[in-house]
């Protein structure tokens, strides 16, 4: 009777979640309660980093929630990691990106050599920086704000959080060299994504694996490009996909050709999750 009872509880917190179209895989460590980016890690699991104020750590986590390992990743500091991507080589890249105070004028990202052939508990970081093409801070500026990377073609690709006042809904994509080095992002398109300000801003982006679909997140939604030729995402088709899901949703990376892996951040009590996604 109790484990009966213990079922018939379960499926009533499962249909009355806030996860929307998202299939649960598992809940994450308490101690990732800020995820920001995720990449896959091998078939069983992902590469996890998180967000200002926590530590200079890239985490792999498995499907079933365990914490597997954990590296300090050197010569680097979380000043605020937003977004986490991969090349065709294992090489990760940690964006740190964000500005939410939008006052800084130069951001990195640091790139770390493929994690899985790594050994020890530390793992060595080389450093990418870059400006937009303005230099002078722009208080209320969508140019000096990210959450979202990822990387094609031996570029690395920086999407921006819309901070504008009135809110447009623009998103503007800039490209940058992956080699270490110091550089002025190239503004290779923007995309017009929907008018609101709660749920119309990319928290994280992911491309597929043979290249043909871009997908960026939103807080509850998906926008998923394709048709596109070279690096002109924003010429191709666009199409918006509801998840139905009211969490904090601020990673994700593509498991195969059609599945996403998506996490949410930890907020009063929700969230803290994995998910995944099929696209139709």
């Amino acid at each position: 009777m109790i484990k009966i009872g213990y079922y018939i509880i379960f499926s009533l917190l499962i249909s009355c979640s806030n996860y929307g179209q998202l299939k649960f895989v598992t809940a994450l460590p308490g101690k990732l309660d800020e995820c920001s980016g995720i990449v896959p890690a091998g078939k069983d699991g992902i590469w996890v980093v998180e967000d200002h104020g926590n530590a200079d750590n890239l985490y792999r986590v498995n499907f079933r929630g365990d914490l597997v390992k954990n590296f300090e990743v050197t010569n680097v500091d979380n000043e605020d990691w937003e977004d986490l991507t991969v090349d065709e080589s294992g090489n990760l890249y940690i964006a740190d990106t964000g500005n939410n105070g939008l006052d800084r004028q130069e951001f990195i990202i640091y790139k770390l050599p493929d994690p899985s052939v790594e050994k020890g508990d530390k793992i060595p970081a080389e450093t990418i920086k870059f400006r937009y093409p303005w230099d002078s801070t722009i208080k209320e500026g969508y140019t000096h704000d990210s959450e979202a990377i990822f990387y094609a073609d031996r570029h690395l690709y920086v999407l921006t959080k819309n901070r504008m006042q009135p809110f447009d809904g623009k998103t503007y994509i800039y490209k940058i060299p992956s080699t270490p080095g110091r550089y002025t992002a190239e503004l290779v398109g923007s995309l017009q994504l929907c008018e609101d300000r709660r749920v119309c801003v990319v928290t994280a982006a992911s491309l597929s694996p043979d290249g043909s679909k871009l997908v960026l997140l939103g807080y509850g939604k998906l926008w998923v490009l394709s048709d596109y030729t070279g690096d002109s995402f924003a010429e191709g088709a666009m199409d918006m996909i509801d998840l139905g899901a009211s969490t904090q949703l601020e990673s994700l990376c593509f498991k195969d050709g059609k599945t996403l892996l998506l996490a949410d951040e930890e907020r009063a009590g929700s969230g803290g999750n994995l998910y995944e996604f099929t696209l139709p």
